[in-house]
């Protein structure tokens, strides 16, 4: 079955009805406030800047697996963290999450962190105040309906923010997250560049940004253990921005 173009399974039916319901009920607002809204240059507020790494002093780092799409891949990443021990974030696109809402389940129910991507994977810093809350918004109630999550880090798509995303994300609760490492492996299909650039002169506080590609998946088991084999604490970004204790 298929509810505004997401296959549906028969045990998730009724959640993905009510989520689709909420997520349309929420458009139709967010455009009406748009088109009534007179145009006009905001200042924004910001307390808090994004977040490019954690504690330099602790040993924990994270591996930001960003997913908007790859999901072919995931099972393979989920069983290498799995036998490795390893708890990371995973930022969730909510045009993903919405077509499959299986593999999202299944990714928390691993033990794994949940946090936003935005809804259809817009360049944040280029669109307006509305369409930012409701990109945030759309996919923390998306989330939220599957899984039961409220999710309160945003990494921005393309890392394309200003003080306007920064300020719409502080107001709807959560903190933005960016990386200090880029494995850069959306771009460049290869494994051991891949490896080389998540762990070369890694340290503590190192927020480490990935895919769901097949070369990552293929370098994901090696990295882990290089990381550890440094000292290095493998977590989720709560954990390493300090936002949580480890457990």
């Amino acid at each position: 079955m298929k509810i505004f173009g997401f296959n549906i399974s028969s045990e998730n039916r009724f959640v993905n009805i009510t989520c689709n319901i909420i997520l349309f009920s929420l458009v139709l607002i967010v455009f009406g406030v748009s088109i009534l809204s007179p145009i006009a240059t905001e200042a924004y507020v910001v307390s808090s800047p994004a977040y490019y790494s954690g504690n330099k002093d602790s040993n924990n780092v994270s591996l930001m697996i960003n997913v908007y799409w790859g999901t072919e891949y995931l099972d393979s990443m989920l069983q290498t963290l799995k036998e490795n021990n390893v708890k990371t974030t995973f930022f969730i696109g909510g045009y993903w999450a919405g077509k499959n809402n299986e593999m999202l389940q299944k990714i928390y129910n691993e033990g794994h962190e949940i946090a936003n991507h935005g809804y259809f994977h817009k360049d944040h810093a280029n669109i307006s105040t509305d369409e930012n809350k409701s990109e945030i918004y759309m996919t923390q109630e998306l989330i939220e309906g599957l899984i039961g999550v409220t999710t309160t880090l945003f990494a921005p798509p393309s890392g394309s923010y200003n003080d306007k995303v920064l300020s719409v994300a502080e107001s709807l609760g959560y903190k933005t997250i960016m990386w200090s490492k880029d494995t850069i492996d959306w771009r460049d299909k290869d494994e051991n560049l891949i490896y080389k650039r998540a762990t070369e002169k890694t340290v503590g506080g190192d927020l480490i940004l990935m895919h769901p590609t097949e070369k990552t998946t293929n370098a994901l088991d090696k990295i882990i253990k290089t990381l550890k084999e440094k000292g290095l604490n493998v977590t989720t970004v709560s954990q390493t921005i300090g936002l949580e204790d480890e457990s």
